[in-house]
Protein backbone atom coordinates (compact mmCIF):
# COMPACT_ATOMS: atom_id res chain seq x y z
CA UNK A 1 0.00 0.00 0.00
CA UNK A 2 0.77 4.07 -0.06
CA UNK A 3 1.61 5.48 3.04
CA UNK A 4 3.03 8.74 4.03
CA UNK A 5 5.67 8.67 6.29
CA UNK A 6 8.02 11.03 8.35
CA UNK A 7 11.28 9.51 8.52
CA UNK A 8 12.79 12.64 10.46
CA UNK A 9 10.89 15.55 12.13
CA UNK A 10 10.56 19.02 10.78
CA UNK A 11 8.19 20.88 8.38
CA UNK A 12 5.83 18.59 6.97
CA UNK A 13 6.12 19.63 3.32
CA UNK A 14 9.89 18.75 3.90
CA UNK A 15 9.87 15.09 6.01
CA UNK A 16 6.58 13.49 4.17
CA UNK A 17 7.20 10.94 1.56
CA UNK A 18 4.87 8.70 -0.02
CA UNK A 19 6.16 5.28 0.06
CA UNK A 20 5.02 1.84 -0.96
CA UNK A 21 5.05 -0.13 2.62
CA UNK A 22 3.60 -3.58 3.58
CA UNK A 23 -0.57 -3.35 4.66
CA UNK A 24 -0.60 -3.49 8.28
CA UNK A 25 -1.65 -6.29 10.74
CA UNK A 26 -4.86 -5.79 12.66
CA UNK A 27 -3.77 -7.55 16.30
CA UNK A 28 -6.64 -9.43 17.83
CA UNK A 29 -8.40 -6.44 19.22
CA UNK A 30 -8.55 -4.33 16.20
CA UNK A 31 -9.97 -3.31 12.95
CA UNK A 32 -8.31 -3.38 9.29
CA UNK A 33 -9.66 -0.51 7.06
CA UNK A 34 -9.72 0.75 3.82
CA UNK A 35 -9.25 4.40 4.06
CA UNK A 36 -11.74 6.65 2.39
CA UNK A 37 -11.04 9.59 3.76
CA UNK A 38 -8.85 11.53 6.58
CA UNK A 39 -9.10 14.81 8.35
CA UNK A 40 -6.51 16.66 8.63
CA UNK A 41 -5.71 18.31 12.35
CA UNK A 42 -2.92 20.64 14.13
CA UNK A 43 -1.52 17.67 15.75
CA UNK A 44 -0.67 16.05 12.58
CA UNK A 45 2.06 19.30 12.10
CA UNK A 46 3.12 18.56 15.82
CA UNK A 47 3.52 15.15 15.26
CA UNK A 48 5.91 15.92 12.27
CA UNK A 49 7.55 18.42 13.93
CA UNK A 50 7.66 16.11 17.19
CA UNK A 51 6.36 19.05 19.42
CA UNK A 52 2.98 16.89 19.99
CA UNK A 53 2.77 15.65 23.67
CA UNK A 54 2.93 11.70 21.88
CA UNK A 55 5.91 10.98 19.81
CA UNK A 56 6.05 7.83 17.78
CA UNK A 57 9.21 5.92 17.11
CA UNK A 58 10.41 6.86 13.81
CA UNK A 59 9.52 6.35 10.68
CA UNK A 60 5.78 6.87 11.27
CA UNK A 61 2.68 7.87 9.68
CA UNK A 62 0.59 11.22 10.91
CA UNK A 63 -3.08 11.12 10.50
CA UNK A 64 -5.67 10.75 13.48
CA UNK A 65 -8.75 10.63 12.33
CA UNK A 66 -10.58 8.78 9.04
CA UNK A 67 -13.35 7.26 7.79
CA UNK A 68 -13.24 3.56 6.48
CA UNK A 69 -14.55 0.80 5.21
CA UNK A 70 -13.72 -2.47 7.15
CA UNK A 71 -11.84 -4.80 5.38
CA UNK A 72 -11.20 -7.50 8.32
CA UNK A 73 -12.91 -7.16 12.34
CA UNK A 74 -12.37 -9.90 15.16
CA UNK A 75 -15.73 -12.31 15.23
CA UNK A 76 -16.80 -10.02 18.72
CA UNK A 77 -16.27 -6.93 17.59
CA UNK A 78 -19.35 -5.73 16.60
CA UNK A 79 -18.61 -5.04 12.88
CA UNK A 80 -18.00 -6.89 9.63
CA UNK A 81 -16.44 -6.34 6.54
CA UNK A 82 -18.19 -3.13 4.52
CA UNK A 83 -19.39 -1.46 7.26
CA UNK A 84 -18.41 2.16 6.99
CA UNK A 85 -16.93 3.32 10.43
CA UNK A 86 -15.08 6.52 11.62
CA UNK A 87 -12.13 6.86 14.36
CA UNK A 88 -8.70 7.18 15.38
CA UNK A 89 -6.12 4.81 14.05
CA UNK A 90 -3.79 3.01 16.75
CA UNK A 91 -1.40 3.49 18.29
CA UNK A 92 -1.10 7.56 17.23
CA UNK A 93 -1.12 7.97 13.92
CA UNK A 94 -1.70 6.46 10.71
CA UNK A 95 -5.08 7.83 8.56
CA UNK A 96 -2.34 9.17 5.97
CA UNK A 97 -2.16 5.92 4.34
CA UNK A 98 -4.66 3.93 2.15
CA UNK A 99 -4.68 0.86 4.75
CA UNK A 100 -4.97 1.60 8.97
CA UNK A 101 -5.89 -0.47 11.84
CA UNK A 102 -8.28 0.71 14.57
CA UNK A 103 -8.86 -0.68 17.98
CA UNK A 104 -12.24 -2.29 18.07
CA UNK A 105 -13.11 0.34 20.95
CA UNK A 106 -11.85 3.68 18.62
CA UNK A 107 -13.95 2.76 15.97
CA UNK A 108 -17.27 3.82 15.69
CA UNK A 109 -20.47 2.98 13.10
CA UNK A 110 -20.74 5.99 10.15
CA UNK A 111 -24.62 6.60 10.04
CA UNK A 112 -26.10 5.54 6.65
CA UNK A 113 -26.69 9.42 5.31
CA UNK A 114 -23.64 10.87 6.30
CA UNK A 115 -21.16 11.43 3.55
CA UNK A 116 -17.84 10.03 4.08
CA UNK A 117 -15.90 12.92 4.53
CA UNK A 118 -18.24 14.59 7.10
CA UNK A 119 -18.01 11.58 8.94
CA UNK A 120 -14.13 11.80 9.08
CA UNK A 121 -14.47 15.28 10.31
CA UNK A 122 -16.78 14.24 13.17
CA UNK A 123 -14.36 12.49 15.48
CA UNK A 124 -11.94 14.72 16.72
CA UNK A 125 -13.01 17.93 16.64
CA UNK A 126 -16.20 16.97 17.52
CA UNK A 127 -15.73 15.21 20.62
CA UNK A 128 -13.16 17.54 21.88
CA UNK A 129 -15.84 19.81 22.12
CA UNK A 130 -18.52 17.91 23.42
CA UNK A 131 -16.22 16.55 26.28
CA UNK A 132 -14.70 20.31 26.75
CA UNK A 133 -18.21 21.54 27.05
CA UNK A 134 -20.28 19.69 28.97
CA UNK A 135 -18.11 16.87 30.98
CA UNK A 136 -14.79 19.43 31.82
CA UNK A 137 -17.15 22.86 32.31
CA UNK A 138 -20.41 22.27 32.81
CA UNK A 139 -22.03 24.77 29.92
CA UNK A 140 -25.53 25.42 30.54
CA UNK A 141 -28.16 26.70 28.69
CA UNK A 142 -28.43 30.80 28.80
CA UNK A 143 -24.93 30.82 29.40
CA UNK A 144 -22.27 32.86 27.54
CA UNK A 145 -19.29 31.06 25.64
CA UNK A 146 -16.36 32.93 24.05
CA UNK A 147 -15.13 30.06 21.41
CA UNK A 148 -11.51 31.53 20.30
CA UNK A 149 -10.43 30.94 16.30
CA UNK A 150 -14.04 30.25 15.61
CA UNK A 151 -13.50 29.82 11.92
CA UNK A 152 -11.02 26.66 12.40
CA UNK A 153 -11.51 23.09 12.54
CA UNK A 154 -11.61 23.10 16.56
CA UNK A 155 -13.38 26.40 17.09
CA UNK A 156 -16.05 25.53 14.37
CA UNK A 157 -17.06 22.59 16.56
CA UNK A 158 -17.39 24.34 19.28
CA UNK A 159 -19.65 27.05 18.14
CA UNK A 160 -21.80 24.67 17.13
CA UNK A 161 -22.03 22.34 19.97
CA UNK A 162 -22.36 25.71 22.12
CA UNK A 163 -25.40 26.65 19.92
CA UNK A 164 -26.73 22.81 20.36
CA UNK A 165 -26.60 23.38 23.87
CA UNK A 166 -28.82 26.30 23.89
CA UNK A 167 -25.27 29.33 25.04
CA UNK A 168 -25.14 32.33 23.52
CA UNK A 169 -21.71 31.79 21.69
CA UNK A 170 -19.11 34.42 20.72
CA UNK A 171 -16.46 33.63 18.30
CA UNK A 172 -12.99 35.49 17.81
CA UNK A 173 -11.82 35.09 14.44
CA UNK A 174 -9.21 37.18 12.18
CA UNK A 175 -10.25 38.68 9.02
CA UNK A 176 -13.50 39.08 7.52
CA UNK A 177 -13.85 35.74 5.71
CA UNK A 178 -13.38 33.93 8.55
CA UNK A 179 -15.44 36.53 10.83
CA UNK A 180 -18.48 35.36 8.46
CA UNK A 181 -17.94 31.94 9.08
CA UNK A 182 -18.22 31.82 12.54
CA UNK A 183 -21.77 34.15 11.93
CA UNK A 184 -22.44 31.19 8.89
CA UNK A 185 -21.94 28.76 11.66
CA UNK A 186 -24.06 30.24 14.16
CA UNK A 187 -22.30 32.53 16.16
CA UNK A 188 -24.57 34.83 17.86
CA UNK A 189 -21.38 37.70 17.58
CA UNK A 190 -17.79 37.54 15.57
CA UNK A 191 -15.35 39.60 16.92
CA UNK A 192 -11.81 40.26 14.45
CA UNK A 193 -8.93 39.86 16.85
CA UNK A 194 -6.62 41.49 13.72
CA UNK A 195 -8.74 44.80 14.20
CA UNK A 196 -10.53 44.88 17.61
CA UNK A 197 -9.72 44.21 21.48
CA UNK A 198 -12.00 41.10 22.30
CA UNK A 199 -12.03 42.12 25.58
CA UNK A 200 -13.63 45.09 25.12
CA UNK A 201 -15.81 43.83 22.71
CA UNK A 202 -17.07 40.46 24.97
CA UNK A 203 -17.64 42.63 27.65
CA UNK A 204 -19.58 45.13 25.93
CA UNK A 205 -22.04 42.68 24.25
CA UNK A 206 -22.37 40.96 28.19
CA UNK A 207 -22.71 43.81 29.51
CA UNK A 208 -19.65 44.26 31.22
CA UNK A 209 -20.23 40.17 32.90
CA UNK A 210 -17.98 39.14 30.79
CA UNK A 211 -17.67 34.39 29.51
CA UNK A 212 -19.28 31.95 31.73
CA UNK A 213 -17.29 29.43 29.67
CA UNK A 214 -14.17 30.22 27.58
CA UNK A 215 -12.97 27.48 24.80
CA UNK A 216 -9.20 28.07 24.31
CA UNK A 217 -7.44 26.05 21.64
CA UNK A 218 -4.63 28.90 20.95
CA UNK A 219 -2.95 30.01 24.30
CA UNK A 220 -0.73 31.92 24.84
CA UNK A 221 -1.47 36.28 24.60
CA UNK A 222 -4.48 35.04 23.72
CA UNK A 223 -5.29 33.17 27.02
CA UNK A 224 -3.58 35.90 29.05
CA UNK A 225 -6.52 38.35 27.63
CA UNK A 226 -9.10 35.87 28.58
CA UNK A 227 -8.52 36.25 31.92
CA UNK A 228 -9.93 39.26 31.95
CA UNK A 229 -13.16 38.97 30.16
CA UNK A 230 -14.51 35.48 32.66
CA UNK A 231 -17.42 35.86 34.17
CA UNK A 232 -17.92 35.25 37.87
CA UNK A 233 -17.25 31.88 38.47
CA UNK A 234 -16.25 31.46 34.66
CA UNK A 235 -14.37 28.34 33.68
CA UNK A 236 -11.54 28.60 30.77
CA UNK A 237 -10.99 25.37 28.96
CA UNK A 238 -7.16 24.86 28.12
CA UNK A 239 -7.48 23.04 24.40
CA UNK A 240 -3.81 23.69 23.31
CA UNK A 241 -1.38 26.38 22.27
CA UNK A 242 -1.45 26.92 18.48
CA UNK A 243 0.05 29.98 19.16
CA UNK A 244 2.95 27.96 20.32
CA UNK A 245 3.41 29.48 24.09
CA UNK A 246 1.97 27.79 26.62
CA UNK A 247 0.70 30.59 29.08
CA UNK A 248 1.14 30.59 33.03
CA UNK A 249 -2.29 31.71 34.96
CA UNK A 250 -1.73 33.66 37.86
CA UNK A 251 -3.39 32.08 41.22
CA UNK A 252 -4.30 34.95 43.03
CA UNK A 253 -6.19 36.19 40.30
CA UNK A 254 -8.56 33.23 39.71
CA UNK A 255 -8.96 33.29 43.39
CA UNK A 256 -10.06 37.10 43.08
CA UNK A 257 -12.48 36.42 40.55
CA UNK A 258 -13.31 32.66 41.59
CA UNK A 259 -13.22 32.15 37.90
CA UNK A 260 -11.32 27.94 37.20
CA UNK A 261 -8.70 26.61 34.61
CA UNK A 262 -10.05 23.59 33.05
CA UNK A 263 -7.94 21.21 31.25
CA UNK A 264 -9.32 19.16 28.47
CA UNK A 265 -7.04 16.16 26.96
CA UNK A 266 -8.91 14.60 25.44
CA UNK A 267 -7.39 11.49 24.11
CA UNK A 268 -6.78 10.37 27.86
CA UNK A 269 -10.46 9.20 27.65
CA UNK A 270 -9.45 6.89 25.25
CA UNK A 271 -7.30 4.84 28.04
CA UNK A 272 -9.16 5.92 31.21
CA UNK A 273 -13.15 6.31 30.13
CA UNK A 274 -13.49 4.90 26.54
CA UNK A 275 -17.51 4.48 27.94
CA UNK A 276 -17.27 8.61 27.63
CA UNK A 277 -16.09 8.43 24.28
CA UNK A 278 -19.55 5.89 22.95
CA UNK A 279 -21.76 7.90 25.01
CA UNK A 280 -20.67 11.09 23.22
CA UNK A 281 -20.23 9.53 19.84
CA UNK A 282 -23.97 8.63 20.29
CA UNK A 283 -24.74 12.08 21.46
CA UNK A 284 -23.16 13.86 18.03
CA UNK A 285 -24.86 11.09 16.14
CA UNK A 286 -28.40 12.31 17.44
CA UNK A 287 -27.51 15.59 17.09
CA UNK A 288 -26.45 15.65 13.30
CA UNK A 289 -29.62 13.45 12.48
CA UNK A 290 -31.49 16.18 13.93
CA UNK A 291 -29.51 18.68 12.29
CA UNK A 292 -27.67 20.94 14.69
CA UNK A 293 -24.42 20.01 14.21
CA UNK A 294 -22.35 19.57 10.79
CA UNK A 295 -18.97 19.30 10.16
CA UNK A 296 -17.78 22.49 8.18
CA UNK A 297 -15.70 21.26 5.30
CA UNK A 298 -14.12 23.47 3.19
CA UNK A 299 -11.61 22.15 0.91
CA UNK A 300 -11.07 18.24 0.11
CA UNK A 301 -7.39 17.25 -1.34
CA UNK A 302 -5.97 14.40 -3.59
CA UNK A 303 -4.36 11.73 -1.48
CA UNK A 304 -0.73 12.93 -3.31
CA UNK A 305 -1.06 16.51 -2.38
CA UNK A 306 -1.45 15.64 1.37
CA UNK A 307 1.47 18.37 2.13
CA UNK A 308 0.37 21.19 0.36
CA UNK A 309 -2.66 20.25 2.57
CA UNK A 310 -0.98 20.53 5.40
CA UNK A 311 1.11 23.89 4.43
CA UNK A 312 -2.39 25.03 4.12
CA UNK A 313 -3.22 24.04 7.78
CA UNK A 314 0.18 24.91 9.28
CA UNK A 315 -0.29 28.72 7.28
CA UNK A 316 -3.81 29.46 8.81
CA UNK A 317 -5.18 29.83 5.37
CA UNK A 318 -7.85 27.36 5.87
CA UNK A 319 -11.25 27.42 7.90
CA UNK A 320 -13.26 24.41 9.04
CA UNK A 321 -11.86 21.29 8.20
CA UNK A 322 -9.71 20.01 5.53
CA UNK A 323 -9.89 16.26 4.33
CA UNK A 324 -8.08 14.51 1.81
CA UNK A 325 -9.75 11.81 -0.31
CA UNK A 326 -7.55 8.62 -0.43
CA UNK A 327 -10.27 6.29 -2.15
CA UNK A 328 -13.51 6.25 -3.13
Amino acid sequence: MRAWRVHELGEPADVLHLDEVADPMPGPDQLLVRVQVAALNFPDILLCQGKYQERPPLPFTPGVELTGEVVSAPDDSGFQPGDRVLGGPSPMGGAFAEYAVLRVTDAFAVPEAMPSDEAAALYLTYQTGHVGLHRRAGLEAGETLLVHAGAGGVGSAAIQLGKAAGATVIATAGGPEKIQVCRDLGADQAIDYLTEDFVAGVKEFTDGRGADVIYDPVGGDVFDASRRCLAWEGRLIVVGFTSGRIPQAPANHALIKNYSVVGLHWGMYRVKEPALITAVHEDLTRLYAEGRIRPFVSERFAFDRLPDALGRLAGRRTVGKVVITVAD
